[in-house]
């Protein structure tokens, strides 16, 4: 087992700290807390391969290939032509 911060694991695996740090608290992770400098560290015990079971949590429902922006962009585009259409028929009722 290797032992990482949670900022190399999040470089490591290209997510955010604080993601690193809610999978820590849900339990998801395998951690070990370290007493330096004075300080708390948090090292992540990661298995030499990446567990199947952990998904990337903006990874689900068929967008593994969209990131977290562009799939809300995606929904909120879809949002707007429901909108239109909407509107389109309003009008049309006058």
């Amino acid at each position: 087992m290797e032992k990482r911060t949670l900022k190399a694991y999040a470089i490591k695996h290209k997510m955010s700290i604080f993601q690193v740090v809610k999978m820590v608290k849900n339990g998801q992770l395998k951690s070990e807390t370290v007493e330096e400098k004075g300080g708390n560290v948090v090292y992540i015990l990661e298995e030499q391969e990446r567990p199947s079971e952990m998904v990337h949590p903006s990874k689900g429902r068929g967008e593994e290939k969209m990131n977290p922006l562009a799939l809300r962009i995606s929904i909120l585009e879809n949002e707007m032509a429901l909108l239109r259409k909407e509107f389109d028929a309003l009008k049309s009722k006058r």
